[in-house]
C-alpha cells in the first residue's frame, strides 16, 4: 500500500516541478519580449498576431474574402465539435440524493 502512496507523490511532485518549470520558462519569454518592444504590450500584441498571420495586409477584396472565409469554416468546426458536448452536459437527469427519496 505505501509504494502506491509514495508513487503517486512522487507523480505530484514531478508534475508540480514540470509546471513550474514551464511557468517560470512562459514568464522569462513574455518578460523577453516585452524588453524587445521597449515594455508596450500592445506593440507585443501586434507582434505576435502578425506572425501568426492574424493581422496581415490584403491585396485584393478576394484575399480578404479567403482569410474571412477560412477564419469561418475554424469557427464552424470548433462548434460542430462542441455542441455534441454540451447537449449532453445540459441533457444529463440529475439522480435524487438519500435525502429526496
Amino acid at each position: 500500500m505505501k509504494t502506491k502512496e509514495n508513487t503517486a507523490n512522487g507523480a505530484t511532485k514531478t508534475m508540480m516541478v514540470m509546471g513550474s518549470i514551464i511557468g517560470i520558462w512562459a514568464f522569462t519569454s513574455v518578460m523577453f519580449a516585452l524588453a524587445q518592444v521597449n515594455w508596450q504590450v500592445g506593440e507585443m500584441l501586434r507582434q505576435y498576431l502578425v506572425a501568426v498571420g492574424a493581422i496581415k495586409e490584403f491585396e485584393t477584396l478576394v484575399d480578404f474574402y479567403t482569410h474571412i472565409k477560412g477564419v469561418e469554416y475554424i469557427i464552424c468546426a470548433a462548434f460542430l465539435g462542441m455542441f455534441p458536448v454540451f447537449y449532453k452536459y445540459v441533457n444529463t437527469t440529475k439522480t435524487p440524493s438519500m435525502i429526496e427519496r
